[in-house]
């Protein structure tokens, strides 16, 4: 089954499956297999012609994919053209949310570099004497 350009397993289960769609987890299924009535346990192969077509209505009503990944990266933008807090972090590729940089955030920040001793091999190439 495809929706909104991504292509859904037919051997996982409907509930599982549509956590594959940008925009939707586990939360949000609940709600869409209430608003379309559809079973969670049954295996997407097994929906039918008319449940597939209640599950596209029922995501209809959410921002997926494309569309949710442009807004994100908007308000992104919006918060670095303002000058806020959290655009400065964004910008200089630090951790938003208040998290400490002095020993973690090594997933934000990359692999570590040493500043400032240098051995006594590479400062003679370089033509540096101490």
């Amino acid at each position: 089954m495809r929706i909104s350009g991504v292509n859904v397993p037919d051997e996982k289960r409907v509930d599982i499956g549509l956590t594959y769609l940008y925009g939707i987890g586990r939360g949000n299924v609940d709600k869409v297999l209430a608003a379309a009535k559809v079973e969670a346990s049954k295996r997407i192969k097994d929906l039918t012609e008319d449940e597939q077509k209640r599950l596209q209505r029922a995501l209809e009503t959410y921002k997926l994919e494309g569309d949710l990944r442009v807004e994100i990266q908007n308000n992104i933008k919006r918060l670095k053209e303002i000058s806020a807090y959290r655009g400065v972090r964004h910008s200089r590729n630090l951790p938003v949310r208040g998290q400490r940089t002095k020993s973690n955030a090594r997933t934000k920040r990359g692999k570590r570099v040493t500043i400032g001793a240098i051995k006594k091999e590479v400062a003679a190439k370089m033509g540096i004497t101490a």
